[in-house]
């Protein structure tokens, strides 16, 4: 009754598209253009109205998943521009872990309670085209209750191309020898006029599209997410975030959608003035209204809005909380993509701080396998446990910036062997 006293006295606009959400129904992408630029009043009902979806269809619990990133190459073929994790394969900076190390650091994280390893990396030059698959055997032969999730749209095609199969058929073999998710990256934002600027060369559009078609299609379920905050207009996020949910209506393959805000501090085409107009990432108010549109947007589809925490750091992930959000990410043990780029909130997170802040923004916290479904859940302190992550010496799992000087680990020196 709050909301509905309100939206009287906001632009009609937005409190047209607002109780066409409350009412249960989806709002189009005119309407969620108006919403992402909102301020003052509109802004701040469009965020309770996010909150209050967010409780109708989740409810208060709050989800995480223990797991570790294993991103095993910087080296990559491609030049894009916000990236600024890759490395060419002539500079002294590139790595590549062979898959004993893989595999090691998967078997590290079994023991420390992941139930997920989460792996991506660059697209090293002549890379054998079954790598992928090799990689996915040998973790599933010793770790045969691991959740492998793993490999983009991007590296799926690479793959493909590397093998000279179809992307369709990659995907089986893939699927054969134990992927259990694909993450839904290289999206970037899904408008090809913006991609040819900001990552040209990179998959395109219908590409992509194509793959996670292709996936769900399979069983192969994949998160989904939108990269913003560098030159992007409020359009193009809202149509990139219609495109995702028609998708979602035909296939119901999208575990979660995760809004990804660009890291400028290291990014190529920020720090080396590359395109014009571009900006130093999403400011607050952007981040809020993006996980508040986003829910509103997709909350009869994809009920799962995750923050990433490696992005906006602890403090704003809480706040977010309160703007749609209902997954906090995973613990991650190794971040390396964002952090190349300049992000400053760290490379692992403990379930126990997790919780810490999920209790502290009044909410449930909860541990979910990758499918979302709930491991255990603490409703209250006397339920918490310290886990052998929690207890664990973090510099025992090394950082990006350690392994990228690291001799043992030079892919000049992979690719001698």
């Amino acid at each position: 009754m709050a909301l509905d006293s309100l939206l009287k006295n906001a632009d009609p606009v937005v409190a047209s598209a607002l109780g066409r959400a409350l009412d249960g129904k989806d709002i189009s992408v005119d309407e969620a253009v108006a919403l992402f630029d909102s301020t003052g009043l509109e802004m701040s009902l469009t965020v309770a109205l996010a909150d209050e979806l967010r409780k109708r269809a989740v409810g208060d619990v709050v989800t995480y998943v223990v797991n570790r990133n294993i991103n095993f190459t910087n080296v990559c073929i491609k030049q894009c521009g916000f990236c600024a994790f890759s490395r060419d394969f002539r500079e002294d900076e590139g790595y590549f872990l062979p898959n004993e190390e893989i595999l090691r650091r998967a078997i590290e994280a079994a023991s420390l309670g992941a139930t997920e390893v989460c792996i991506q990396a660059g697209l090293p030059p002549k890379m054998d085209g079954h790598l992928y698959v090799d990689i996915c055997k040998a973790l599933k032969k010793e770790l045969p209750n691991m959740h492998i999730h793993a490999f983009s749209p991007e590296e799926v095609l690479y793959g493909a191309v590397r093998s000279e199969t179809s992307t369709n058929e990659y995907l089986k073999m893939l699927k054969e020898a134990g992927v259990g998710s694909l993450p839904g990256t290289a999206a970037e934002i899904l408008d090809q006029s913006l991609r040819d600027i900001i990552s040209p060369g990179r998959i395109k559009v219908d590409e992509w599209v194509s793959i996670i078609r292709q996936a769900h299609a399979l069983g192969i379920p994949t998160t989904s997410t939108i990269m913003y905050g560098h030159i992007e207009n409020s359009k193009q996020k809202a149509e990139h975030i219609a495109l995702l949910r028609d998708i979602q209506k035909e296939t119901h393959g999208f575990t979660e959608f995760v809004p990804l805000s660009f890291v400028h501090t290291e990014a190529p085409m920020y720090s080396h003035h590359t395109i014009d107009n571009i900006r130093a990432g999403a400011d607050g108010f952007e981040v809020v209204k993006m996980h508040a549109v986003a829910r509103i947007m997709l909350n009869n589809h994809i009920p799962n809005i995750q923050v990433s925490w490696v992005k906006e750091g602890a403090r704003m992930s809480q706040l977010l909380l309160a703007a749609g959000a209902n997954d906090f990410g995973g613990t991650l043990i190794n971040e390396s993509i964002s952090t190349a780029a300049g992000a400053q909130h760290g490379q692992l997170m403990k379930p126990k701080e997790i919780r810490q802040l999920i209790r502290s923004a009044g909410r449930i916290p909860a541990q979910r396998s990758t499918s979302y479904k709930l491991l255990k859940v603490y409703k209250d302190e006397s339920d918490d446990d310290v886990s052998a992550l929690d207890s664990a010496d973090t510099s025992q799992f090394g950082s990006y910036q350690q392994l990228i000087k690291l001799d043992k680990f030079r892919y000049k020196e992979a690719r001698k062997q």
